[in-house]
């Protein structure tokens, strides 16, 4: 019997279209602006996060509905954080788009309310930002290591009823040892080369999905791309490397 691969070990085995692992950050300051982004990327991006700088230039759900009538993805990364009342009505809110993903953060309360209101919307519970480092959380009072505080949080997410959860590629290894294939891991924070920004807790596309994600999501590496001849060929670059990891 041939040893299995280590490195495919945590590799998502999820029924999940190969182009559709990767999700494009549309982090820009304008529907128009994301509108041209949308139609230069074409079928390089098949996928797309709306977060929160879009949702403050307005027009944000127009854009939605015109990004899904496009035969596109939409996960909506707004991290709701309120009582638990609010954030429920929230998400009921949602339920008349067609929305794949949907971001809550807070206790458990919180995102029980929100998974009570899901509906065939996937809940992601927002774990530790991957803008944080171990030094961060201690200023911020938590007496644990992050791979500690990630898996707790994850663990309760899924007892609670949420389908996934947001975690850096560091931590996504022991959320497969400890939970299995149970949730959705969507990993932010990919920089396919040395990074330069305000991502601490970073890897690379090959070392996220050998380390169990399902989805990585990625903005300023194709946005700002400076080895390609347009974001759509640095996405493109990015499909070719996943499409390798699972069907080469």
């Amino acid at each position: 019997m041939t040893p299995q691969n280590p490195k495919k070990s945590k590799l998502s085995d999820k029924p999940i279209p190969t182009r559709e692992r990767l999700i494009f950050a549309l982090d820009v300051a304008s529907t128009e602006e994301a509108k041209r982004l949308v139609e230069e990327l074409g079928d390089s991006i098949s996928f797309y996060k709306l977060g929160l700088e879009l949702f403050m230039a307005g027009g944000y759900f127009e854009l939605l509905e015109w990004i899904t009538d496009q035969g596109k993805k939409v996960f909506v990364d707004l991290k709701f954080f309120d009582v638990p009342q609010t954030v429920q009505s929230a998400v009921r809110q949602l339920k008349k788009y067609k929305i794949s993903f949907a971001t809550v953060h807070g206790n458990d309360e919180v995102l029980k309310a929100a998974a009570k209101e899901k509906n065939g919307l996937k809940i992601l519970a927002v774990t530790v930002l991957t803008s944080l480092d171990q030094g961060d959380l201690n200023d911020l009072g938590f007496k644990v290591d992050i791979k500690s505080v990630v898996l707790s949080r994850a663990k309760r997410a899924l007892e609670i009823g949420c389908d996934g959860v947001i975690s850096s590629g560091i931590e996504a290894p022991a959320l497969r040892e400890n939970l299995g294939d149970r949730l959705i891991i969507v990993t932010p924070g990919i920089r396919p080369v040395k990074n330069v920004d305000d991502q601490k807790r970073t890897v690379n596309v090959e070392e996220a999905f050998y380390n169990g994600a399902d989805y990585i999501v990625v903005g300023r590496p194709i946005k700002e791309h400076q080895d390609f001849n347009s974001p759509k060929e640095a996405a493109e670059d990015i499909q070719n490397r996943i499409h390798k990891i699972f069907e080469g």
